[in-house]
């Protein structure tokens, strides 16, 4: 199971919006997928027509008194499952701050749900907390929606130094502009430079648009609704994007793991979408 964190230390630049549609981009290619929605808020739960919880969760999953798997539920959509947000999530970061294994506990329970999902997306609330260096710790693709402005540089800056200072080397870091209107002089400039400083942003930008908005109104992903729309077409050219770079990183986890002769069997990588 590869594991796909959606994240930005602010708020309003698309995160749920780009964690529902590639959550669906990958159950269309086939792939039991299933995202969490770990902000209290609920966005993405509400999104995918699911009924946020006020239920405790966060206290009985940290205490191992429930399953992760025992929280999801189905969604209309075919292959795409959905762990609803709880408002308890609002205490996570106090109840992991009681255990040892404070930044790696979620990645734990986590891992349980590969016998089942090929994908999981994480669409994880604003700001730096343990909820959010859990998600950086777990996931192998951190996507990171940015706006085309200025302050998007010290973010991603400030991204990279707490990543490489925890010695997370294996993670990718894969940042993309979104809301981009380049009528604006503002956004092209930033665009180019971030692009020159920046060399990891990927080349799909989503541009700003009512498309993107009306998924509030709709419910659902895009591409369930209006799958010849120029919004769907960009989400997929960001999924190929986001796809061929974790393809990439498993061969050549693949290659530096072990000799030839102790790669695992084809039978032991089935289920993934990048095996």
């Amino acid at each position: 199971m590869e594991i796909i964190g959606v994240y930005n230390f602010k708020g309003g630049v698309g995160k749920t919006t780009t964690a529902i549609n590639l959550a669906y981009r990958s159950s269309v290619e086939d792939w039991p997928t299933v995202l969490w929605d770990l902000d209290p808020q609920g966005a993405a739960t509400y999104l995918l027509c699911g009924e946020p919880q006020a239920t405790g969760a966060a206290k009985e999953l940290i205490r191992g008194d429930r399953a992760l798997r025992d929280v999801v539920v189905a969604t209309a959509h075919e292959r795409l499952d959905l762990i609803p947000a709880d408002f308890s999530y609002r205490r996570m970061d106090v109840h992991l701050d009681k255990r040892h294994d404070a930044t790696t506990l979620l990645l734990k329970l986590m891992r349980p749900l590969q016998a089942r999902y090929a994908s999981l997306v994480l669409d994880c609330p604003p700001g730096l907390s343990l909820v959010s260096e859990n998600v950086m710790h777990a996931s192998d693709a951190l996507v990171v929606p940015l706006l085309p402005t200025p302050l998007s540089a010290r973010m991603l800056e400030q991204l990279f130094e707490f990543i490489a200072a925890r010695g997370w080397h294996d993670i990718s870091v894969l940042p993309f502009f979104s809301m981009v209107d380049r009528r604006r002089a503002l956004h092209k400039q930033t665009i180019e430079e971030l692009r020159a400083r920046f060399p990891s942003i990927l080349a799909t930008e989503v541009p700003y648009g009512s498309e993107y908005e009306r998924m509030a109104a709709r419910r659902a992903p895009i591409e369930s609704y209006a799958p010849a729309s120029a919004a769907a077409e960009t989400y997929r050219a960001l999924w190929r994007e986001i796809d061929a770079k974790l393809t990439s990183r498993s061969a050549a986890r693949s290659r530096t793991a072990a000799p030839a002769a102790d790669v695992a069997s084809a039978s032991e990588l089935v289920g993934s979408p990048w095996s």
